[in-house]
């Protein structure tokens, strides 16, 4: 369903209207298109203390075409190195190198802090500077107007040199509904340079559950448009959109229930006669909503939820993992609510929250032979169940974010397809909220 606040807001006439009366003014975002540059304009980098990640960063940009300027006017991002940040007094800087240059910010623009995380800071008040960059970059991101976001990504000593991936991801219009989150960045050795940053995932095969229609949908397009060959898998109910869509990605489709005892050996044996018998990326997108408070949540209800959401997840992975390639990318698709909970929504945040705790174990089991595990968290995204609540729900799901709107299909399948690029293959173990920086749980 159309945005028609949005659509007023951002007319001639409208723009005016909320303006003077004081009411959100959301903007429109820049989302990828094919050809698009990472940065739209010029980057300013700035720095404090002794900085690690610095040189990594100008040699990223320049390896994307983006030009740096020490005093550019319209500055499409505003890059600060607070990795060498080791004594709190050196937070002042933050407010030297911002205060005078956020406001000139183009539409849609970017603030990224680079930093360390705590723990691998050395001393209490390293550990302490190092915190409160999180703060920081969760207040401007709320502060930012014009569609701008701001990232948070905290690198561990030695890992300055897997950063291009997620430098790419975050100053990009791909990551146009991610605001105000911390990403972090493992010292696991050097990662895979994709040969075409414009199609990462050549060469690789990818799983999506769920993949008929909404968000999964999205994802398969994504991913197949970024290289991939993609088996979509969804209910036998849905056969006919699952062909039209394997059709249009180029993949296959496969109609199975994943929640029947078999759905591994089976999604395995298509993978043998589709794919080469071995899988790159396997993504979990199947779910479904069963809603009532806990009062009125009968059993079926309940068990219906957790054994779609999150038992199926959890037996399709382990069923999956002898035909997973070494460098495989796992990744989960959890919810705000899981994080933050949600009235009505006890089983729904239960299996979503379970998702949580299955890739924070699962990330380390599997680092040995290369493969990440991750998750996203979807705030308010325009899909058809969200065209379906109430009217005033729908409109407090989409203005309760720092961007004043909600997020679309696309958003999601954005940041899965960076998750499952080779050359991210230093975060695992992550969750990455694609929700505007929602209000719910900041």
């Amino acid at each position: 369903m159309a945005d028609r606040y949005l659509a007023f807001a951002t007319g001639r006439i409208g723009a005016r209207l909320v303006r003077r009366l004081g009411l959100p003014a959301p903007a429109p975002l820049q989302r990828h298109a094919a050809g698009q540059a990472v940065a739209r304009g010029p980057v300013v980098l700035g720095h404090a203390g002794r900085p690690r990640a610095a040189k990594a960063v100008r040699t990223v940009l320049e390896a994307c075409g983006a030009p740096v300027e020490e005093h550019a006017e319209r500055p499409a991002a505003l890059v600060f190195d607070a990795t060498g940040v080791t004594a709190t007094d050196q937070l002042a800087e933050l407010r030297a190198f911002f205060q005078p240059r956020v406001r000139s910010l183009q539409p849609c623009g970017r603030v990224l802090v680079l930093g360390t995380p705590p723990g691998a800071a050395g001393t209490p008040g390293g550990a302490a500077a190092q915190r409160a960059l999180d703060g920081f970059v969760r207040s401007v991101g709320k502060e930012l107007r014009g569609g701008s976001t701001a990232h948070l990504l905290q690198i561990e000593p030695g890992a300055e040199e897997a950063l291009e991936s997620t430098v790419r991801f975050v100053l990009s219009a791909r990551s146009a509904y991610v605001s105000g989150q911390s990403l972090r960045l493992a010292a696991t050795g050097p990662v895979e340079v994709p040969a075409d940053w414009d199609r990462p995932l050549a060469g690789r095969t990818a799983l999506v559950t769920g993949a008929a229609r909404g968000i999964g949908a999205e994802v398969a397009r994504v991913l197949g448009r970024d290289g991939a060959r993609v088996v979509c898998l969804d209910v036998p109910a849905r056969s006919a959109e699952l062909e039209e869509l394997a059709a249009r990605v180029g993949g296959s489709p496969l109609a199975l229930d994943i929640t029947a005892r078999d759905a591994a050996p089976r999604v395995a044996a298509h993978l043998g006669a589709e794919a080469d018998g071995g899988l790159d990326i396997l993504v979990h997108n199947a779910g479904i909503t069963r809603d009532r408070t806990l009062g009125r949540m009968d059993a079926d209800r309940w068990d219906a939820v957790l054994a779609v959401n999150l038992t199926a997840v959890e037996r399709l992975t382990e069923g999956l993992l002898p035909v997973l390639r070494g460098g495989g990318r796992i990744v989960a698709t959890s919810s705000i609510s899981g994080l933050a909970g949600n009235a009505g929504q006890t089983n729904y945040a239960t299996s979503k929250a379970g998702l949580v705790g299955l890739v924070e174990a699962l990330a380390p089991a599997v680092a040995d032979r290369g493969i990440t595990v991750n998750a996203v968290a979807p705030g308010f995204i325009e899909t058809r169940m969200t065209a379906a609540v109430p009217p005033l729900v729908r409109q407090a799901g989409r203005r309760l974010n720092s961007l004043g709107q909600g997020g679309r299909p696309v958003d999601v399948a954005e940041a899965v397809a960076w998750f499952a690029s080779p050359g991210t293959g230093a975060v695992t173990g992550q969750v990455l909220r694609v929700c505007g920086q929602a209000l719910m749980g900041a």
